[in-house]
């Protein structure tokens, strides 16, 4: 599967039963709602797919790995209706990957931001290098980091989360991001590829039907963020529509 336009791009490959999903978009891989979409169906899609077993998840170029919504769409959000389902896009994905019966392994190359974060949160197993700083600055632009925030806070915990979220303006390190648990390995970048498949290889040689049951384990007590996630888009959709949001996104973007 391929699209490439200026919505961005998302290509899977397989190598026996990994399947590697692929995102980029020019503007430091953010997301588009088309491409998040695009990146939601492709995830359930493999979830049915008999022939995978294991999944990873990427993203193109070496700086970043995702810095969450695109600037531009959340300008042209004219409404509390559209601003809602802007946001229902994150949480389709989210309710995705962990619905999804595989395990995804998430490679993360460079920094995240926002929603990127809120992705890696939703991986089960994630290699990241040491420049792979994060952030959750959405407070500054006059939201805050709601739909992703039960990803984040299972991940790292409240008290890790609300770390990030208040102090949003600054950066926390790769190796902050591994003591609070969301980056399981570290490793150089020249190492990052030959780690994540080796380790995607051993996995997908173990009994298919143990890994869909260790997944059900890993998500357990998540069935209530079928709901909680688009309560959580209702807010945010209300939000970006305030003077405040406004001048800070146009800020943000120059």
């Amino acid at each position: 599967m391929s699209l490439e336009n200026v919505q961005g791009s998302l290509e899977t490959s397989f190598q026996d039963t990994v399947a590697t999903v692929q995102f980029g978009h020019p503007a430091s891989n953010s997301f588009p709602r088309q491409l998040l979409d695009k990146l939601t169906a492709e995830i359930n899609s493999l979830s049915r797919n008999e022939d995978v077993s294991v999944i990873i998840l990427k993203s193109e170029g070496a700086k970043t790995f995702c810095s969450g919504a695109s600037f531009d769409e959340l300008l042209k959000i004219e409404n509390q209706e559209q601003g809602v389902e802007f946001f229902s896009g994150f949480a389709h994905l989210l309710n995705a990957m962990r619905n999804c019966n595989k395990i995804i392994i998430g490679r993360v190359q460079g920094k995240a931001v926002g929603g990127g974060v809120g992705i890696i949160s939703a991986c089960d197993y994630v290699f990241a290098t040491p420049q792979c700083d994060i952030k959750l600055s959405e407070l500054a632009i006059g939201i805050g980091p709601f739909v992703i925030e039960p990803a984040v806070s299972r991940k790292i915990g409240k008290t890790a989360m609300t770390e990030m979220t208040l102090a949003g303006h600054e950066w926390k390190s790769a190796d902050w991001a591994l003591q609070k648990g969301l980056f399981s390995v570290l490793c150089e970048a020249e190492n990052l590829d030959a780690e994540v498949a080796n380790f995607a290889q051993k996995l997908s040689s173990y009994n298919p039907e143990a890994l869909k049951e260790m997944k059900k384990i890993i998500w357990e007590g998540t069935e209530v963020w079928e709901s909680l996630l688009f309560e959580r888009a209702a807010i945010t959709g209300k939000l970006v529509l305030s003077d405040f949001t406004r001048k800070a996104l146009l800020q943000f973007k120059k």
